[in-house]
């Protein structure tokens, strides 16, 4: 599996809950299986559909978040991202790990909007 993972952290590097107003993504590249690099990047500032666009730019294949819009993961889809919310409030690595192993629950998506 190779992938590059888009996580939206706080300044402690555990999730945010809600995507479009986090301060920092982890963007964590995986290879056979393994963490192979981890950036942590600040992103644009929030406006309707430039998250999407701007973290498939950066590669992003998948991202993990606790709550996103509707039209929010339909972009993300529109640029082949595959995204998955519900998640528990851990860190970048754990969720990143969890997602490798196939050890994590999505819940239900916290946002409303």
């Amino acid at each position: 599996m190779n992938k590059k993972i888009a996580i939206p952290v706080d300044a402690s590097g555990y999730l945010d809950g809600h995507f479009g107003h986090c301060k920092f993504f982890e963007i964590i590249g995986i290879e056979q299986n393994e963490i192979v690099s981890q950036e942590k990047v600040v992103p644009p500032p929030h406006e309707p559909g430039v998250l999407p666009k701007w973290l498939s730019e950066k590669g992003a294949t998948d991202i993990i978040a606790g709550g996103m819009g509707h039209k929010a993961i339909q972009i993300f889809n529109y640029n082949n991202v595959n995204v998955f919310v519900g998640a528990p409030q851990l860190t970048a690595v754990e969720l990143a790990k969890g997602f490798i192993n196939n050890t994590i629950e999505f819940k239900a998506n916290y946002c409303d909007h």
